[in-house]
C-alpha cells in the first residue's frame, strides 16, 4: 500500500478533519481574546465554518465537499445518539405532550413556508416572471424546513417536469436558509440578550462543580481495564451500527413489497437516520435500565458528562463541515423570486414560531424558540448550534424536542409529499394546493392551541 501523499484516498480525510480542527482552535482563541467577538455570541463552530468557507473561495485551501457532506450526515446521527443514551433526570421525566406539540410546530412551519412560497411564485408567474414554474414556491419549505437533501430531490423532480434550474434553485434556497439560521439566528440571540431575555451559557469554573456533575452513583470505576470514554464511544458506535441495520432492513423490506412506495419512503428513512438512531439509543437505554433493576447488570454504563462531550464534539464538527461545504454558485439565476422567498420565509417563520412556541414551551420559551428557528430555516444542526449558546448542557428539553418532534413530524407531514407532487401537475393545481396548505395550517394551529391550553371557557 502507498502511504505517501500521492494516495489521496488515504490522506484526504485527515486533511479535511485537520482543517476543521485548525479552524475551531483559531476561532476559539479569537473568541477568548477579542471582546467584540465574545460579546457577539457567535458560536465558535459557526465562525470556524465561515473561516473555512472564505479560505475556500480565496483558493488558500481545498474543501472536499463530498467528505464534508458525509461528516454532516453522520455527525447529526452520532450526536443525537449520544444525547439519547444519557440517563434522564427522574424529576424532569414528566409527560407534557412535548413530542406531539413539537411535531405540530414543525409541520405548521412547513405550511407557513409553503403558503408564502406558493403565493410569491404564483403572483410572480402571472405578472413579472410569466415563465416561472408556479409550484416552485414549495421549494421554500423543502430548502428551509427539510434541508438540502429534500431541496435537491424535489428540485430535480421539478426540473424534470419543466422548471429550468430547479435543482440549483432548491439548493440555493437551502444554502440561504442555512445562512439565515446561522447569521440571522445569531443576530436574534444578541437582540434577546440585550433585552435580558436570554443569557449566554457562562464558562463554568471547575472549582464550582461537584463530583455529581461528572458521574452518577454506581458507574464504572475510573481505574478499570477499559477507559470510561472508550465505553461511551463504543455504545454510541454500536447503536449507530444497529440503526443502520434497522434502516437497511426497513428499506429492503419496502423495496420487496412495493417499488413505488420504496422510492418515496426509503429516501426519507435514510435522510432521517438520526431519528432511527435516537430511537435505537432510547431502546438500548431502556434495556440497560431494566437490566440494572433486575440485577443482571451491576453498574451504570452511561456517563452523562462524557456523553454530553461526545455529542458536543460531533455537533461542532458537523456545523463546521456544513457551513464550509456551502456552494455560493447555487445562488445564481431567478434572483427576484429567490430573494422574495428567502427574506419572506425567514421573517414569517420567525413570526409564526414566536406565537406557537409560547403556547407549547411556556417553561423554556426562548430555548424552544431559538432552537426551532434554527432548525426550521436551516437544519437540525443549526438549531442545536443556536441552542448551545444559551443552553450548552441541554438542561431544557429543547434539544430533545427537535428529535422527538421530527419523528412526529414525519407522520403529520406526510400530506406535504402529496402536495409537492400535486402542485407540479398544472398552474391551477398549484393554486389549489396553496389553499389546501392554508387550511391544513389552520387545523394544526387549532389542535396545537387545544393541546397546549385545553378547552377554553367562554
Amino acid at each position: 500500500m502507498d502511504y505517501s501523499a500521492a494516495n489521496t484516498s488515504l490522506w484526504n480525510i485527515v486533511i479535511q478533519l485537520g482543517q476543521i480542527a485548525g479552524a475551531i482552535l483559531l476561532c476559539n482563541m479569537l473568541r477568548n481574546r477579542v471582546r467584540l467577538i465574545r460579546s457577539a455570541m457567535m458560536p465558535v463552530a459557526v465562525m470556524a465554518g465561515f473561516v473555512l468557507l472564505a479560505l475556500k473561495y480565496t483558493g488558500l485551501i481545498r474543501i472536499d465537499t463530498e467528505i464534508m457532506e458525509i461528516l454532516v450526515y453522520h455527525g447529526i446521527a452520532l450526536g443525537f445518539i449520544a444525547m439519547s443514551l444519557r440517563v434522564p433526570d427522574r424529576q424532569a421525566n414528566r409527560s407534557d405532550h412535548a413530542a406531539l406539540k413539537s411535531g405540530m410546530i414543525i409541520v405548521s412551519s412547513y405550511m407557513v413556508q409553503g403558503v408564502i412560497g406558493l403565493v410569491i411564485s404564483i403572483v410572480l408567474g402571472y405578472t413579472l416572471m410569466p415563465g416561472l414554474f408556479k409550484a416552485s414556491g414549495l421549494l421554500l419549505p423543502m430548502g428551509f424546513g427539510q434541508g438540502p437533501g429534500q431541496a435537491n430531490n424535489v428540485g430535480t423532480s421539478y426540473q424534470n417536469l419543466g422548471f429550468a434550474g430547479g435543482r440549483s434553485f432548491g439548493l440555493a434556497i437551502a444554502a440561504a436558509g442555512y445562512l439565515c439560521a446561522c447569521v440571522v439566528g445569531v443576530i436574534l440571540l444578541n437582540v434577546l440578550a440585550r433585552r435580558g431575555s436570554v443569557r449566554a451559557s457562562r464558562d463554568v469554573n471547575d472549582d464550582d462543580l461537584a463530583v455529581d456533575f461528572f458521574q452518577d452513583r454506581n458507574e464504572l470505576p475510573v481505574a478499570d481495564s477499559v477507559d470510561r470514554l472508550s465505553v461511551q464511544l463504543a455504545m454510541v458506535l454500536v447503536t449507530y451500527l444497529a440503526a443502520y441495520l434497522v434502516t437497511w432492513g426497513l428499506t429492503s423490506g419496502l423495496s420487496a413489497v412495493s417499488a413505488g412506495l420504496a422510492r418515496t419512503v426509503n429516501t426519507l428513512l435514510w435522510g432521517f437516520n438520526f431519528i432511527i438512531g435516537s430511537a435505537v439509543a432510547v431502546l438500548l437505554r431502556a434495556l440497560l435500565e431494566k437490566g440494572r433493576r433486575s440485577g443482571l447488570i451491576e453498574r451504570q454504563y452511561q456517563n452523562n458528562y462524557l456523553l454530553n462531550r461526545i455529542s458536543g464534539f460531533f455537533f461542532d464538527v458537523m456545523i463546521v463541515a456544513g457551513i464550509s461545504s456551502i456552494s455560493i454558485e447555487d445562488l445564481s439565476g431567478l434572483w427576484p423570486c429567490f430573494l422574495l422567498m428567502t427574506v419572506s420565509g425567514g421573517v414569517f417563520t420567525w413570526l409564526h414560531l414566536r406565537r406557537v412556541c409560547r403556547w407549547a414551551y411556556p417553561d423554556y420559551y426562548y430555548e424552544g424558540l431559538i432552537s426551532m428557528y434554527g432548525m426550521m430555516t436551516g437544519t437540525i444542526s443549526s438549531g442545536i448550534l443556536l441552542l448551545r449558546e444559551i443552553d450548552s448542557d441541554f438542561k431544557t428539553p429543547a434539544a430533545n424536542n427537535l428529535v422527538s418532534g421530527s419523528s412526529v413530524g414525519i407522520i403529520l407531514g406526510a400530506p406535504v409529499l402529496v402536495l409537492v407532487s400535486l402542485a407540479a401537475r398544472s398552474d391551477l393545481m398549484a393554486i389549489v394546493v396553496c389553499g389546501i396548505a392554508a387550511l391544513y395550517l389552520a387545523v394544526l394551529l387549532l389542535l396545537l392551541h387545544r393541546l397546549s391550553f385545553g378547552k377554553q371557557k367562554p
